[in-house]
């Protein structure tokens, strides 16, 4: 495709300068992406005339202002033709940054991509959790992985970046890494902001992520039965590591909190709410929404055992939380103890909250606030479940009704 581009000279009289003249600006346009900058000479806008987008008059001012112009006006086409016969990137800013003499660095996607990060990183603790960059890094690895499979290279400058990158890393990501369809969109929303990152800093023209179409799959998510539960809290763990680690998962159970929420809970976290009964107060990490928690008899009773564990007394917690990879693997442990055969993790946890809570016909606005979420949509998911089991259960009624036979009614 034949790229357009063109250049206008124009007066800027919003920046009139005290004299009463006005600044001559430059706007180079490639295929209608702009770039504007100053041509360092100012006019009397009663002379300048905008058909022409030069000076008027034949005086030795008005023609001296002209051959400046129109040397400037051959120097940016010169620009053009050079990169044209270097078979770079011919874009506004490009020429523009030739023409001013800036270099212009070839910047790669995983060069931008650390660059993200790095950001991210600074931030840590300012609006941004740790488990985040967690997941950007992730993607960095994956992105890394997929340039040298793909391409055989360590890295792609951003022009090589195209919608065909962006499709064969999706197709890439579901194949040869076995990702699932979700976890694979979540990968390609990183990459996207990455690239907007590139966008926004004039580094690329365009983002090709614009034009990748993402789906995200239905997932039920799975959780605790109230007898399950009770089986939880009434087995007899002999092993001390897996009854405590039991012990926080059940308190996850009745209090909806993120694996990283009750990581850091502190005993002062814990107060007196509307109703005169303790209270959690806290701010989920992840989205920095207020979030306060009425508590159970029994995640009472869980706070008053762990009050003096050494663990939890040198950490200045409340309960004594392993890391999430260490308190996962012991669910598993758990799980076999306690005869349940489910999928044990500390997010389960969360769903198992949520998903009692409407049972018992708690108000959807309301698990939505307990459990800290920003837009309704998210609890919905919750729903889904409920309705999803409505369905299971009434279906076997329905199977085993009595049917009646059609008759012709006269």
């Amino acid at each position: 495709m034949k790229n357009t581009f063109s250049i206008l000279f124009y007066i800027r009289t919003s920046k009139k300068k005290t004299d009463g003249t006005t600044p001559i600006y430059v706007r180079v346009t490639v295929n209608g992406k702009r770039s504007d900058f100053s041509a360092k000479r100012s006019i009397d806008t009663s002379k300048w005339n905008k058909s022409k987008a030069r000076s008027r008059g034949t005086n030795e001012n008005s023609r001296a202002l002209n051959t400046y112009l129109d040397t400037l006006q051959q120097k940016l086409y010169d620009s053009h033709q050079h990169l044209l016969n270097k078979g770079k990137v011919v874009s506004a800013k490009a020429i523009t940054n030739h023409y001013l003499g800036i270099s212009e660095e070839k910047k790669t996607i995983l060069e931008v991509f650390k660059i993200h990060n790095d950001n991210i990183t600074a931030l840590i603790g300012k609006g941004y959790a740790k488990s985040t960059i967690t997941k950007y890094n992730t993607t960095y690895k994956h992105l890394k992985s997929f340039i040298k499979h793909k391409y055989k290279s360590d890295d792609l400058h951003l022009i090589q970046v195209s919608l065909s990158t962006i499709t064969d890393f999706d197709h890439y990501l579901k194949t040869v890494k076995g990702v699932g369809v979700n976890c694979t969109n979540k990968y390609l929303t990183h990459l996207n902001k990455v690239i907007n990152l590139a966008v926004d800093s004039d580094w690329l023209d365009k983002n090709p992520c614009l034009n990748h179409k993402m789906k995200n799959e239905t997932v039920v998510k799975d959780y605790l039965s109230e007898l399950e539960i009770q089986l939880l809290i009434d087995k007899d763990i002999t092993n001390n590591r897996l009854s405590q680690v039991r012990d926080v998962f059940i308190f996850c159970c009745l209090t909806g909190l993120a694996f990283i929420d009750v990581k850091n809970l502190t005993p002062g976290d814990v107060k007196m709410g509307v109703d005169r009964k303790q209270w959690i107060y806290t701010k989920r990490q992840k989205t920095g929404t207020k979030t306060n928690i009425p508590l159970f008899p029994h995640a009472l009773t869980l706070i008053e055992i762990y009050k003096n564990h050494p663990e939890a007394v040198n950490r200045g917690t409340l309960l004594p939380v392993l890391s999430n990879q260490k308190m996962n693997s012991y669910l598993k442990e758990v799980a076999v103890i306690c005869n349940i055969n489910k999928h044990l993790t500390m997010h389960l946890a969360r769903h198992t909250f949520a998903t009692y809570l409407l049972t018992k016909n708690i108000p959807i606005e309301s698990v939505s606030k307990l459990l800290g979420h920003k837009s309704l949509k998210t609890t919905q998911i919750y729903a889904k479940v409920i309705d999803s089991k409505v369905a299971d259960d009434i279906g076997s009624i329905i199977d085993d009704a009595p049917t009646l036979s059609l008759r012709k009614v006269s």
